[in-house]
């Protein structure tokens, strides 16, 4: 079927050594819907309608009206639309984890009926898929209801397979997980295309990767270093980023690696000679590191807070935000740079006291003259929370997806799509 078969999570490597180039436009050539015909078919699509709930109410729509284009695009063009989704983490069935409130919002947006099927496998299910008329459209219940859904159980997949003579993953999210709806239906469906919305992931992050115009500025914060190992390696060996902005606590672990007492600040004291190696690197000049920061007495929005140097935090504060001379210097870098990718917060921007370096790294990205990506997770929310998400280029639907994305590494739920 054209698809790389690398076990889930793994590097792609030629010989010893990991191509990001190779893997980036690898993701990117793969068959999307207008590569095929749809007209009269079932098409099977993986959405990501993973959202937030409260009394059985949606609190945010952004994923489902991310997959919209898609819908839209198979209904005008006479498919039978047959959508699954997963929704929480439900340990077999969970009515508060119905799709229901979910398949109701969707035929609001489309200005059409949702069939709303009661399970996800089955002779009913079956029944009521063979049964829909061109344009029509059904969504299938939680696949999660079915542990063999995680597990990618051979059998669960081929089930599903049974639904589709066309399948279509349009869900970024969860394409770094080989589950039975991202990867093991591939097995059983030979037509398998991305929908638009991961056809953008991959085109945008993919072309960050693999050509970026430049220079080239990634920002990483976060927690951990130990999150971002993976990524700084592909930015600095692979991709060649121009400058590697880092903030966030995983910065700590880098100011104990030159030496620094951070006093009570997050440190991942087993990775402290991994970030030593990385800034005694030929390429580790390239690593930015904030020149001040804010170290508060505790952990808490009402925590007295001083501006200081890394190298002289006071005995029992922490450092929880980058500080004004940190934050005039990022900006500078990114005033000259044509393409950046952020991923991770500055600081603790739950808090407003140490919001301001996220935010202001917001606002910088938003005057960028090039292409900006936001890189999922935390990064998506900071930027949301400070009004600017409209000024970005893209931003990113995956959290985990994105940051293995930028790792270089293979999502088996985009490797099983059939290549152009």
């Amino acid at each position: 079927m054209g698809a790389v078969r690398e076990p889930p999570g793994t590097l792609f490597r030629r010989g010893d050594l990991l191509v990001a180039r190779y893997i980036a436009e690898n993701m990117m050539n793969k068959k999307t819907i207008e590569d095929v015909e749809v007209k009269g078919k079932r098409v099977l699509v993986r959405v990501d309608f993973n959202v937030p709930l409260e009394d059985g109410k949606i609190t945010d729509d952004t994923r489902i009206r991310a997959a919209l284009p898609t819908i839209h695009y198979l209904v005008k063009q006479g498919a039978k639309v047959i959508l699954m989704s997963h929704l929480g983490r439900p340990k077999g069935i969970d009515e508060k984890l119905r799709l229901n409130p979910i398949a109701n919002h969707l035929a609001e947006l489309l200005g059409q009926p949702v069939k709303k099927l009661d399970d996800c496998i089955g002779t009913e299910v079956e029944a009521a898929v063979n049964a829909l008329q061109p344009g029509e459209v059904a969504l299938l219940e939680n696949l999660r209801f079915h542990p063999e859904e995680e597990k990618n159980g051979p059998e669960f997949a081929q089930s599903l397979a049974k639904l589709g003579d066309i399948y279509v993953n349009d869900a970024f999210g969860t394409a770094h997980r080989a589950h039975a709806s991202t990867e093991g239906v591939t097995h059983y469906i030979s037509s398998s295309v991305a929908g638009y919305l991961m056809q953008k992931e991959l085109e945008i992050m993919g072309g960050a990767l693999s050509n970026p115009t430049r220079p080239l500025v990634a920002i990483l914060g976060g927690a951990k270093v130990s999150d971002k190992i993976g990524v700084i390696e592909n930015l600095l060996s692979q991709v060649k980023v121009d400058r590697l902005l880092i903030g966030g606590g995983m910065a700590n672990t880098f100011f104990k690696a030159k030496g620094y007492d951070v006093a009570d600040s997050l440190v991942e004291n087993d990775k402290v000679e991994v970030a030593k190696e990385l800034l005694a690197r030929e390429d580790g000049a390239k690593i930015v590191l904030p020149t001040d920061v804010l170290a508060a007495d505790k952990f808490a929005a009402d925590a007295n807070f001083q501006v200081t140097t890394p190298d002289k935090v006071p005995a029992g504060t922490r450092i929880l935000d980058i500080g004004p001379d940190t934050i005039a210097s990022y900006k500078n870098y990114l005033k000259e740079a044509k393409t950046v990718i952020w991923n991770g917060p500055m600081g603790v921007f739950e808090f407003p006291a140490f919001a301001k370096g996220t935010t202001a790294m917001a606002q910088a990205l938003a005057e960028v003259d090039g292409t900006t990506i936001i890189g999922g997770g935390e990064s998506v929310a900071a930027v949301e929370q400070s009004g600017l998400a409209d000024k970005m280029s893209h931003i990113s639907t995956g959290g985990g997806a994105s940051l293995e994305f930028l790792e270089g590494r293979i999502l088996p739920g985009v490797a099983a799509l059939n290549d152009r």
